[in-house]
């Protein structure tokens, strides 16, 4: 049975939507915050308005019935629920929070965020919740007097590109869970999200002979490399074919002057077909992303081609995560 939308909530959503958007205008981005009076909040918790009401019930009856131990019980009371607001305010106040730069991620997987909190107070802050606004998901901490602790946050980006950071709530309600202290920090940083890889990648392309040499055979039955010799004394352990050697029994190592006659370009125009159709944009630099991780992982030379962008035929980590970062920052269209 289908439920019909309520009416007052579509407006109620929209104007709590712009209430959020104008705060966060007016919240100024940086990886370093220190909480101050004017950047903690503080208001009553369930249980702090409970505890409330009871305090006017215990009063009205001590003075209707003249009660002395009424007046003793209540006040002493209000006096530790005042005594618990002061304490809860000030285990945020003064703290610092530090962001350390993320690392890139790939889209739908986890994105770790390090915060670190450091207290100056000779005295140990308790009970310090961090977590990504708007999530449920707390990560919680205690920070010892003058000294430091890290907490990791995590959320799943679902689109690639250069994306900031969303914004953090950290909040508290020691020592009596009456009050809930709160601050809300934007960070600066900003997130790069790889695209996803694609799941079962076709194999890598054939190479091209490259400009003055003689083309040379680079097969790639099974997605790895063909090109092989008889194991040498002095070739690196990153040469050796470790599947070669299961099947045929024998250390047999990559051809590295065969490697030199080819070029392996990865093209956008070149990745096939997907399931009957020409696949979208998204599609495309997901083969993409997957055949530059293969490549990568079999250390051979390859280049990226995207529209009129080209990265030079290179290898290596850092070759890696600039073609990773291309794919990423695309801004292309696709027919």
């Amino acid at each position: 049975m289908k439920t019909m939308p309520n009416p007052l909530l579509h407006p109620i959503q929209h104007l709590k939507a712009r209430i959020n958007t104008f705060w966060m205008s007016r919240l100024k981005p940086r990886d370093s915050f220190t909480l101050t009076q004017r950047t903690v909040y503080i208001l009553p918790t369930k249980p702090g308005w409970m505890l409330g009401v009871t305090l006017l019930v215990l009063l009205i009856a001590s003075i209707n019935y003249q009660l002395n131990l009424g007046y003793v019980l209540t006040f002493l009371l209000a006096g530790c629920a005042v005594v618990g607001m002061h304490v809860c305010h000030g285990t945020l106040r003064g703290l610092t929070l530090h962001l350390s730069p993320p690392e890139p991620t790939f889209a739908g997987s986890a994105a770790n965020v390090l915060v670190h909190l450091h207290s100056e107070r000779r005295a140990p802050r308790y009970g310090i919740g961090l977590a990504t606004l708007g999530s449920q998901e707390w990560s919680w901490t205690d920070v010892p007097g003058q000294g430091s602790a890290r907490v990791h946050l995590s959320f799943h980006p679902e689109q690639r590109g250069l994306h900031p950071l969303p914004a953090l709530t950290a909040e508290t309600q020691f020592p009596l869970g009456t009050f809930r202290v709160w601050t809300v920090w934007r960070p600066a940083a900003s997130l790069l999200v790889y695209p996803a890889a694609e799941s079962r990648p076709p194999p890598l392309p054939p190479g091209t002979p490259s400009a003055g040499g003689v083309q040379a055979a680079q097969r790639r039955s099974s997605g790895e490399f063909d090109g092989v010799r008889a194991y040498q004394r002095g070739d690196p352990l990153k040469a050796v074919v470790w599947k070669k050697v299961a099947k045929a029994g024998q250390l047999v190592s990559r051809d590295t002057q065969q490697a030199q006659r080819f070029e392996l370009w990865l093209d956008l125009n070149h990745t096939g077909a997907f399931a009957g159709s020409a696949g979208t944009l998204e599609q495309r630099l997901s083969r993409l992303c997957a055949w530059v991780l293969a490549a990568g992982k079999q250390d051979v030379r390859f280049g990226l081609r995207l529209g009129g962008q080209e990265i030079a035929p290179d290898q290596g980590e850092a070759h890696q995560r600039a073609c990773l970062t291309a794919l990423a920052l695309y801004a292309g269209a696709w027919p």
